[in-house]
């Protein structure tokens, strides 16, 4: 079984959902310490001006060491409302506004308390919209102990070898510079790396801005485009 494991982040790139699409199952690692300027309450999509801003969830203030399914997001303030409005500048430029601000909406319409719980619905109506049928598991709701973990690599390492059948475990590339193959190969896992290609797609008459949230992704592609983007990967 290939498993993959990531942080929960707040309407990630395409090559997030990729990994999701290609594995069998996915767990958000939510029982580590919470870094500031991630992914986790943030992304990016087109600013009206040219170039990208920022879409933004406010959080709580909380320590340093507080763990992610720790953090708390500050709903005095309108941050729905102000995400929401920040996508009008698509409603002239973007083909699937009205189908895309209606599935946000609906995102937006429960009450959240902590961020990964809105990551979690977020990441799961998305991969429902494109016909993504892995398992999203969140790892602080799943109850397994797994060994004591001593550098950043074996928190994928013991997950997999508390969950029966996985023999591969599956990483974005990035991972290359500090995961140990050795470490895995002894434990009979099957180390992948996941190098997506990313592919320019058309933002109306404008100098193509990559790397933005799924949310400009699925703006201006169809689902069987975007199907297609999600299986552009090598494994390394």
């Amino acid at each position: 079984m290939r498993l993959g494991i990531m942080q929960p982040y707040f309407f990630p790139y395409l090559g997030y959902f990729s990994l999701i699409a290609n594995v069998d199952e996915f767990i958000l690692l939510d029982s580590v310490q919470f870094i500031r300027h991630g992914w986790i309450e943030r992304n990016r999509i087109l600013n009206p001006n040219g170039g990208w801003q920022y879409i933004r969830v406010p959080l709580l203030k909380h320590s340093r060491e507080t763990k992610i399914n720790d953090i708390k997001i500050d709903n005095s303030q309108l941050w729905k409302e102000k995400i929401l409005s920040q996508m009008n500048h698509y409603k002239n430029i973007a083909p699937n506004y009205d189908s895309i601000m209606q599935i946000l909406k609906t995102i937006f319409s429960a009450e959240y308390l902590n961020i990964v719980d809105l990551d979690y619905v977020a990441l799961c109506t998305i991969c429902s919209y494109l016909n993504i049928k892995t398992p999203l598991y969140i790892f602080s709701k799943m109850n397994i102990e797994i060994e004591a973990v001593h550098s950043p690599d074996e928190w994928a390492l013991n997950i997999c070898k508390k969950i029966e059948g996985v023999d591969e475990y599956w990483n974005p590339i990035g991972g290359m510079t500090f995961f140990d193959r050795r470490k895995y190969q002894l434990n009979q896992i099957d180390l992948k790396f996941q190098k997506v290609n990313l592919q320019d797609y058309e933002q109306k008459d404008r100098p193509f801005v990559s790397g933005l949230s799924i949310i400009d992704v699925l703006m201006f592609n169809s689902i069987s485009k975007i199907r297609e983007m999600l299986d552009n990967y090598e494994l390394l």
